[in-house]
């Protein structure tokens, strides 16, 4: 059993230099709100949609294949897309076989991208919950590896890396804005800033697992609905990475759909970014005022995902 302890900013750097030759260091767009018709203040976008796979979780997924044992049977992982098309994109360029199991709602761009990655992909059920338990009977019978999405110590020290970036690449940061799904990513970037950074959490409104283990106290089942369905709607966060948020994140926005779709828009409009639901919602917080910066606040934003068949949002 994994431990938060097992997730610190030294085994955060450790795992960075392991995982280094296999990602991509992605790049920021520093820009001003202003040219999204806000009030103006200085905006950092963190890129990482231009991550290998095309979301952060290549440098998850790296961290499970290159830290772990990988027995002959393979890896298998249950992921809405963007979290199986990462480690089936690892495990091709490492040679290991690979096993995908995904929900119905999962984009076609999703689908697609873990096929051609040379990965079994295997349809199961309507919500990621159901994807995992089939995965869970299939490690049981082929004895391959589970990689998952977000409560395993390697993927939380994986991502991770992306704070570790964004802190040498934009010194004085003073607010990161993160999309949660089921908390791996900002479970790995708030332990690396471990409260040097404030860490604000952004969920759709129909997804709200964060927010509401924030209210339960420990983390519970929540809707899993929404536009960002197939990347934010796992039901619950994570165990591992419910203790670090509960002390590194300051707060949990929740924005509408609309919202995100505006956001989507917005980036495409402005930079020419395109970004799915799931990798605008961050954004969105902003966008639609739920999170609004102080006078002299530096604000960065992770755009956490680009795997959409959609370019003009405007259509």
């Amino acid at each position: 059993m994994t431990e938060t302890s097992d997730v610190t900013r030294e085994k955060i750097a450790a795992t960075e230099a392991v995982i280094r030759p296999h990602i991509r260091r992605t790049p920021l767009v520093q820009t001003d709100l202003a040219d999204f018709g806000l009030p103006s203040a200085p905006v950092v976008f963190k890129l990482e949609m231009l991550q290998h796979s095309g979301s952060f979780k290549a440098r998850g997924a790296f961290a499970n294949l290159l830290l772990r044992h990988v027995p002959q049977a393979g890896v298998v992982a249950a992921s809405g897309g963007n979290h199986g098309a990462a480690v089936a994109y690892a495990a091709q360029r490492l040679g290991i076989p690979a096993t995908i199991f995904v929900p119905d709602i999962t984009s076609p761009a999703k689908a697609e991208r873990i096929k051609g990655c040379g990965a079994q992909l295997v349809v199961a059920g309507a919500r990621y919950a159901d994807a995992l338990a089939a995965s869970e009977i299939h490690v049981a019978q082929t004895g391959a590896l589970a990689v998952h999405a977000y409560d395993q110590a390697e993927t939380l020290l994986g991502q991770g890396s992306v704070g570790m970036e964004l802190e040498q690449d934009a010194a004085g940061i003073d607010t990161v804005l993160i999309a949660v799904g089921g908390g791996g990513l900002i479970g790995g970037m708030a332990a690396w800033s471990a409260g040097r950074t404030r860490i604000v959490a952004v969920e759709p409104e129909q997804s709200p697992t964060l927010h509401a283990a924030f209210a339960a106290g420990e983390p519970v089942d929540a809707p899993a609905g929404g536009i960002a369905a197939d990347s934010l709607a796992p039901r619950r966060v994570g165990q591992l990475m419910f203790p670090i948020a509960r002390a590194h994140v300051e707060r949990v926005v929740l924005v509408a759909d609309e919202a995100i779709r505006h956001a989507q828009a917005a980036l495409w409009s402005s930079l020419r970014v395109v970004a799915e639901p799931g990798g605008a919602t961050a954004f969105a917080a902003l966008l639609s005022g739920r999170y609004r910066p102080k006078p002299g606040e530096r604000v960065a934003v992770l755009l956490c995902g680009a795997n959409t068949t959609a370019v003009n949002f405007n259509s």
